[in-house]
């Protein structure tokens, strides 16, 4: 079994939750008390949330890759950044280590290809909504990419920021994620990436028939057949 690096702590909830659905899903395969090889690293999201608050992004770049540097020295034999945000900067990180990262865009892009999905709505941070890192790397799966309005936008980003990464879970918060999931379903989108691991603390498939693409488990689960390629039972 392979061991599975974790930069994790943006933030710290979501970060609960690929530990629990990694080492479940290894048990799950394996059995008996099987359980997955893991290095964490926890980022204090503070440092990023100042950095992000003067757009200083080779200060969270910095963080992320002496995160990075510090769980391959320890002997991870992959890196799983832990928010899709993150990746951003996975194609210099990639340049950098010496371990294959396990990119989460990548991953759910399959997992809407094998689903057979050909458009979709994607929620996340702005950042993740609003730059290319993301929708381009689904688009040249030739997948289409929907996402909410400037208002929508705005009113994802602060829930995920004041609400969700503090562990707070609101009604209403989870009422007008629903109306946005409608909106967007109207609009055409098969499907929904949850496209922050944060979000599934709120939204989960059993609020919605409308499918919903979990992006921290599709996440986890790669992790995971990497880390057991080749393994028994597997």
């Amino acid at each position: 079994m392979k061991t599975i690096g974790l930069i994790g702590g943006t933030g710290w909830i979501s970060t609960v939750e690929y530990y629990r659905s990694i080492n479940q899903e290894v048990n799950r395969r394996l059995g008996g008390l099987q359980f997955a090889r893991c290095i964490l690293y926890s980022i204090n999201y503070g440092e990023m949330d100042e950095a992000n608050r003067t757009n200083d992004k080779p200060a969270i770049y910095a963080l992320i890759r002496n995160a990075t540097e510090s769980v391959q020295r320890a002997g991870a034999d992959c890196i799983l950044l832990c928010a899709n945000t993150s990746h951003q900067f996975a194609d210099e990180l990639e340049r950098f280590i010496s371990v294959p990262l396990i990119h989460i865009a990548r991953a759910t892009a399959k997992e809407i290809l094998a689903r057979g999905y050909s458009t979709v709505g994607l929620l996340g941070t702005k950042q993740t909504m609003e730059m290319d890192f993301y929708r381009k790397l689904l688009e040249n799966q030739n997948i289409q990419v929907l996402i909410p309005g400037k208002e929508d936008r705005e009113f994802i980003e602060y829930t995920i920021k004041h609400e969700l990464l503090k562990e707070i879970i609101q009604e209403s918060s989870r009422f007008r994620f629903l109306s946005i999931i409608d909106t967007l379903r109207r609009s055409g989108a098969g499907a929904i990436v949850l496209g922050c691991t944060e979000i599934p603390l709120l939204i989960c498939q059993e609020n919605t028939s409308v499918p919903l693409l979990n992006t921290l488990e599709i996440h986890a689960k790669a992790a995971v057949d990497f880390a057991l390629a080749g393994c028994q039972n597997n």
